[in-house]
């Protein structure tokens, strides 16, 4: 699909469409086995392409370099062998797990012999609009394939030659094993045109809307979708470190969270420190952090006890940095540090370290996100880790799903009623 004027274009997307909702059907009355045998076949495929996708990646890296796109997007596109072959391994991890179409919800029989099955079946057709990161191609279509969901992917102009390599290897590997390649599309092109057209449904072939990218693409989708939609605004994560916590511990839950990859939703963004803990802590937590090369932005507390600490002002607050620097707020006890989350915060992960399981537990009662961790980095705000093999995104939302997007996720419902003759009064 070369750059179409309008009419061409919204033609070219809906006949994508069509042919995306053809392939749901398919994909519907496709056994679990052999939608697992895509899956295994599709991994096959792409690590038979590294040459193919790391060259076409270089060539996206290069380019995103020379029109100025900031490291922490630089770095969300980036693939290297071990990190294609992290996908690749998701991509087997996915074909493993237990198969959700089908699966039996809940069971129950009525006095008047009616039998209830409330069983999982797939969505339909998913659309994915996302930016920068190509492993996305992969673990989008993975996860809509095991559910037995048609997708249809856009993902961002930075990483277009990636995402169509890859796209050409997963589509070798649903071929082989005789699904129909439209099960997979890729929108082959840089037009944004193309996600107004997304939006709008296709004609009613789009069941699902799913962007995973900044905070202005999310906002654009949620406001003008006219399909339902899933996703998160962004990652603006805490930490909070409670009076009762381990010194080591936190030490090592800080730096992680903050510094193992800051260019991820799931890296801690404001730290929050018991004010009865602060003295204790925060200047070995703060050493370590800037050790790693971590600036720091504080309140006046944290400010007097790191005073080579920065000012943070209130937009620190509501900032996702995605880059190395870390706002410090000291607070008065968990119900300050969960009114401060629930201020300023998205809903999407919060940690507390501590060793005082009361505080624990009302740390997890008062904070509603997603993810609540105790004693653990937020950097495990990821469907991989979570034991979904991978993830579409986390979200933020109340409805359908929350937290990290899986295939079980990519389901929907439906009731079977089995009778034997019975008629209603």
């Amino acid at each position: 699909m070369a750059e179409d004027s309008g009419e061409e274009l919204a033609q070219a997307m809906t006949a994508m469409g069509q042919r995306a909702r053809a392939a749901a059907q398919a994909l519907r009355l496709a056994p679990a086995e052999q939608r697992t045998q895509a899956l295994t076949a599709m991994a096959d495929a792409l690590a038979e392409a590294q040459t193919d996708v790391l060259e076409a990646n270089a060539q996206d890296v290069a380019a995103a370099r020379a029109s100025g796109l900031a490291p922490n997007m630089v770095d969300r596109l980036a693939l290297d062998v071990e990190r294609l072959l992290g996908v690749v391994t998701a991509l087997r991890t996915v074909a493993a797990i237990p198969d959700p179409v089908g699966a039996e919800m809940a069971h129950w029989t009525r006095p008047n012999g009616l039998d209830f099955t409330r069983v999982r079946t797939p969505i339909g057709v998913i659309a994915v609009i996302y930016e920068a990161r190509p492993n996305v191609t992969a673990d989008a279509a993975a996860l809509c394939l095991r559910a037995g969901n048609a997708s249809i992917l856009r993902g961002g102009s930075e990483s277009l030659r990636s995402n169509l390599a890859i796209h050409a290897a997963l589509v070798r590997g649903l071929t082989a094993v005789g699904l129909p390649q439209d099960c997979v599309q890729i929108v082959p092109n840089t037009d944004r045109a193309a996600v107004g057209q997304l939006l709008s449904g296709l004609g009613g072939t789009i069941d699902l809307l799913i962007p995973r990218g900044g905070r202005t693409l999310v906002e654009r989708v949620q406001a003008e979708a006219r399909v339902a939609v899933l996703g998160h605004l962004e990652g603006l994560c805490h930490t909070y470190v409670h009076a009762g916590a381990d010194a080591d511990k936190a030490r090592a839950i800080v730096v992680n969270a903050k510094l193992r990859r800051t260019s991820v939703c799931g890296s801690t963004e404001t730290l929050l420190i018991d004010a009865i803990a602060a003295g204790r802590l925060l200047p070995a937590i703060a050493a370590d952090l800037c050790a790693g090369g971590c600036e720091l932005r504080g309140d006046a507390r944290a400010r007097a006890l790191v005073p080579d600490m920065g000012v943070a002002v209130e937009q620190d607050w509501r900032t996702e940095y995605l880059a190395p620097i870390l706002a410090v707020r000291v607070v008065d006890g968990v119900d300050a540090a969960a009114d401060h989350i629930a201020t300023y915060g998205s809903g999407h992960t919060e940690a507390i370290v501590t060793e005082d399981a009361g505080a624990a537990q009302r740390f997890v009662d008062l904070v509603d996100s997603a993810i609540v961790l105790v004693n653990a980095s937020t950097q495990f705000a990821d469907g991989g880790e979570f034991g979904f093999g991978a993830e579409i995104g986390i979200s933020t939302a109340r409805l359908h799903a929350r937290g990290p997007v899986g295939a079980e996720q990519l389901t929907t419902y439906k009731y079977v009623v089995r009778g034997t003759g019975q008629v209603r009064a």
